[in-house]
């Protein structure tokens, strides 16, 4: 059963393990912020919706992951609402295969071709769209995907997306998916900066004040950053480093996790190697990673 938690006079949200904004644009229509992760899921938004007699007019989808919009497809063709996104996360919800893609680094797998990685594509418009609800405000986060937005209501309640895991998160997992280590860092720095009465992040409580899971978000960050650059002393290719990490965070490898994790892997090497801590060579036939020389004094 869907829990329904009022944070504004216009404002809700349904508290599920991918929270969903609810946003009243008028006595009978509403926006929702996010869709949860599949049909089943759309089902029960839609039948919450009916019994309290609102009508959705459009989703507007902080970013393409499947948690957060695979109840798309199936609310669109109940209701025939609007879906709203920025950028290239426009891209991958009306082409979903885009996601296991980048997770793999090509042609996925049967293996990464399932509803947690693939939601069912649904017709989408840009946030830059006329029709756009001009009431919400939107806040570009990217950094966990390319271009994820936050989504402001004139509550002053501020839904921060995936910008940050919860304390529980980064304590059972250690390394958190991100996609552009420089760029997550950034919006760490703008969400801190953000004026807000809430705070709703996607997979963490809802708070007053974001800036300690913001810091606790970073250094985690910095630290894992940290811990593949020191494992790099010698030099090392992909899979020694990847194996390392999994070993230090005491991870299970399972093809999605090797998917996500080693994604994120990549992208804090890039991030390592673009920052001048990692220098790379090309011997056998091999790819090395190894830290600077102006690191190592």
């Amino acid at each position: 059963m869907l829990n329904l938690v009022q944070c504004g006079e216009r404002t809700y949200y349904f508290d599920n393990p991918a929270k969903i904004g609810v946003f009243k644009l008028s006595e009978s229509d509403v926006c929702l912020i996010d869709s949860g992760g599949d049909k089943d899921m759309g089902r029960k938004i839609r039948k919450y919706l009916d019994d309290s007699g609102w009508k959705l007019k459009c989703i507007v989808n902080t970013h393409s992951h499947a948690d957060h919009d695979g109840g798309n497809k199936y609310l669109q063709q109940q209701t025939q609402c609007r879906i709203f996104a920025a950028g290239a996360e426009r891209a991958v919800v009306e082409h979903s295969i885009f996601e296991p893609s980048v997770l793999f680094g090509g042609c996925p797998p049967k293996e990464l071709k399932h509803k947690f990685l693939m939601a069912q594509e649904s017709v989408c418009e840009d946030i830059s769209s006329p029709d756009f609800p001009q009431e919400l405000e939107t806040i570009a986060l990217p950094g966990h995907c390319y271009d994820m937005i936050a989504v402001k209501t004139p509550d002053n309640v501020l839904f921060a997306a995936d910008s940050v895991c919860s304390e529980a998160t980064l304590a059972k997992y250690g390394v958190c998916y991100l996609f552009d280590i420089g760029a997550a860092l950034s919006s760490l720095d703008v969400l801190e900066q953000q004026s807000a009465a809430l705070f709703v992040p996607s997979h963490a409580p809802a708070t007053e004040d974001i800036r300690p899971l913001a810091e606790l978000n970073r250094q985690k960050i910095l630290e894992v950053g940290n811990y593949i650059e020191s494992v790099c002393a010698d030099g090392l290719g992909f899979d020694d480093i990847l194996a390392k990490v999994f070993d230090r965070y005491e991870l299970a490898m399972t093809f999605q996790q090797h998917a996500l994790v080693g994604s994120t892997v990549r992208s804090y090497l890039a991030w390592l190697h673009d920052s001048g801590r990692l220098d790379v060579s090309f011997e056998g036939n091999r790819m090395t990673w190894k830290k600077a020389e102006a690191q190592s004094n």
